[in-house]
C-alpha cells in the first residue's frame, strides 16, 4: 500500500494444546526459524522470539497489510504441519486456540525482547500461567477464565 506508514508492535503468545511440554530442547531452535520463516514470507518483521517446551512469545513489527488473526492462524497450522512432518512427537501435535496479543511502542522493544529471549530464565522461577495472567492485567485485557487455559487431565 503507497504511502502507508505505521509502527505496530505485538507480542503474541500462545500454548502447546493441552498445555503439554511438547517442544523438546533439541527442535526449539528449529521450530522458532521455521516460524521466523512463516512470519517473514507474510511481510513481517519479527524482533524477537522465545519459549519454553509448552509456549511461544515472538515480539513482531506489524504491517497493516495483515490482520493479526490470520498471521497467528498461519504461523500456528504451518508450524504444526512442520512439526507433524519431522515426526517429534507421539501423536498429533497441534496448537492450543486462540492467542495472546500484547501491543507496544518503540521505547519498551528492548526490554520486550529481552524477556522474550530469556524464557528459560524467566520461567525458572514461574510457571507460565502467572506471568501470562499478569499481562492481562497490566494490559486491561478482559478475559473469562474458563477459556483461559486448557489442561491435558493427567490420566
Amino acid at each position: 500500500m503507497a504511502n502507508t506508514y505505521s509502527q505496530i508492535y505485538i507480542q503474541i503468545v500462545f500454548a502447546v494444546q493441552g498445555r503439554q511440554s511438547l517442544i523438546h530442547a533439541d527442535h526449539k531452535e528449529e521450530i522458532q526459524k521455521y516460524i521466523a520463516g512463516i512470519i517473514r514470507k507474510q511481510n513481517q518483521k519479527l524482533i524477537a522470539i522465545g519459549g519454553m517446551p509448552d509456549h511461544l512469545h515472538a515480539l513482531i513489527g506489524m504491517k497493516p497489510g495483515i490482520a493479526l488473526s490470520d498471521l497467528v492462524r498461519d504461523v500456528k497450522s504451518d508450524s504444526s504441519v512442520f512439526i507433524n512432518s519431522k515426526r517429534w512427537v507421539r501423536g498429533k501435535f497441534n496448537w492450543q486456540e486462540g492467542f495472546g496479543a500484547f501491543s507496544y511502542g518503540r521505547s519498551q522493544l528492548d526490554s520486550v525482547a529481552k524477556y522474550i529471549e530469556n524464557q528459560e530464565e524467566h520461567h525458572s522461577r514461574r510457571t507460565f500461567k502467572d506471568p501470562y495472567l499478569s499481562l492481562l492485567k497490566r494490559f486491561k485485557v478482559d478475559y473469562d477464565d474458563r477459556y483461559l487455559f486448557q489442561w491435558i487431565e493427567p490420566g
